[in-house]
Formats: C-alpha cells, sequence, structure tokens
C-alpha cells in the first residue's frame, strides 16, 4: 500500500511537471490554430498560457507538498523497518539511533531519485516533446486546481510582496 501511494505522488508530480514544460513550450500559433478547429482544450491552454502566475503557482503548490507527501510517507513506512535491517540482518555495529538516521537519508535519497527520474526528468521531457498535445489535455484540470488553490496562491503573493517591501526591495 505504502508502495502505491508513494507511486501514485510520484506519477502526480510528473504530471504537474509535464504540465507546466507543455505549457511553457506550447506554441501560442499552435494552440491557436487548434482553438480555431473547435478545441476546448486548447482554448483553456491559450488562456493559462496568456496568464501564467496562477498556473504556475499552483503547479508548485503541488509539487512541493508532494515532496513534502514523500518524504511522510517514505519515512513513516520504511525507515524503522530499513534501520533494523542494518542492525539486525546486516549486522552493522551502529547505535539504533544512527541506524534510524541513516535509514531515514537513505530512503529519502532513494525517493528523491526515482522522483526526480520519473516525477520531474521524463514527464518534462514528454511535455517539452509533445507541448501542445499535453497543454490541451491538462489545461482544464489545472484551471480546475488553479482555481481551488486560488486563496493559498493569494496568501503567498501577498507574504512574498510584504518581505520584498520590508527588505526595500521594488516591485517594477
Amino acid at each position: 500500500m505504502d508502495v502505491a501511494l508513494l507511486a501514485f505522488l510520484i506519477i502526480l508530480n510528473g504530471l504537474f511537471a509535464m504540465s507546466e514544460m507543455a505549457l511553457a513550450a506550447s506554441r501560442k500559433a499552435r494552440l491557436q490554430v487548434m482553438v480555431e478547429s473547435g478545441d476546448a482544450g486548447a482554448q483553456v491552454a491559450m488562456q493559462l498560457h496568456d496568464n501564467p502566475t496562477q498556473f504556475l503557482s499552483t503547479v508548485q503548490i503541488g509539487i512541493t507538498s508532494i515532496g513534502v507527501l514523500n518524504g511522510i510517507v517514505g519515512e513513516a513506512a520504511f525507515s524503522q523497518p530499513l534501520a533494523q535491517w542494518l542492525i539486525g540482518d546486516l549486522n552493522l555495529p551502529l547505535p539504533p539511533r544512527v541506524a534510524a538516521i541513516s535509514a531515514t537519508a537513505l530512503v529519502v535519497v532513494i525517493i528523491t531519485f526515482i522522483t526526480i527520474i520519473f516525477g520531474e526528468l521524463v514527464p518534462k521531457r514528454l511535455g517539452q516533446l509533445y507541448p501542445e498535445p499535453v497543454a490541451r489535455l491538462v489545461a482544464v484540470p489545472m484551471q480546475l486546481l488553479s482555481r481551488i488553490t486560488r486563496p493559498m496562491v493569494l496568501l503567498l503573493t501577498k507574504c512574498t510582496e510584504t518581505i520584498l517591501k520590508l527588505l526595500g526591495i521594488k516591485e517594477d
């Protein structure tokens, strides 16, 4: 069950990464041709392409949240059994606390590696290779998710602006 949950989270991360790349790499002229042929997904992709801030913030919230969840699930599911394996089966002369920290670090490294490959690099390449078809497929769900996360995006935007103001940095 834990492996299935991690796989789901990594795939979800990949969808966010692929969506981001596809929208960034989409050519407006190609999307426009799709819109003129009546493609509703392409119409939404054009809207996201023209106003990317909300969409990109939503993607960032999604990817960051998934990364945190991956760490929580991975640590909870695999760290203790791995620590016991290091001390017991491998018979390494490690204090239990060192074994626990080592196991957690190893779990995080493995999950991070798998996530980078299957949740970032491969999906981003797919989005880059097939930008318009991917953009039109993911646009409607991403627009819905953008609406759901709008309050969080507004809060993050306001906090960022306040910090910049406190630092004396003026935005253009």
